[in-house]
């Protein structure tokens, strides 16, 4: 370690040791807290899902035509892959 090093440890305190940290006795006892009404609970639902962004129609079809590609050409190459291996192996060891 060199000095430079040493001295900006001493600036920012890293080297004095520092005591341990306690934890308390025991965790505090979690309040009891009301229950929700299922009417209240779907109005909420719906609240949050008005502030929903979402998607067009268009946006999901060109999604989803890129995802079908995605794994169009991710399945081939894995099997492309596979057959060239199973071959090598069969054509070293056969």
């Amino acid at each position: 370690m060199n000095r430079q090093t040493k001295r900006m440890m001493q600036r920012q305190g890293a080297d004095r040791s520092r005591a341990p940290e306690r934890r308390p006795a025991r965790a505090a006892a979690p309040t009891a807290r009301e229950r929700t009404s299922p009417r209240q609970f779907f109005g909420e639902v719906r609240g949050e899902l008005r502030k929903v962004a979402w998607p067009s129609r268009q946006e999901v079809v060109n999604s989803t035509v890129i995802v079908l590609i995605a794994v169009t050409v991710m399945t081939s190459l894995i099997f492309g892959f596979d057959y060239v291996s199973a071959k090598l192996v069969l054509f070293l060891y056969d």
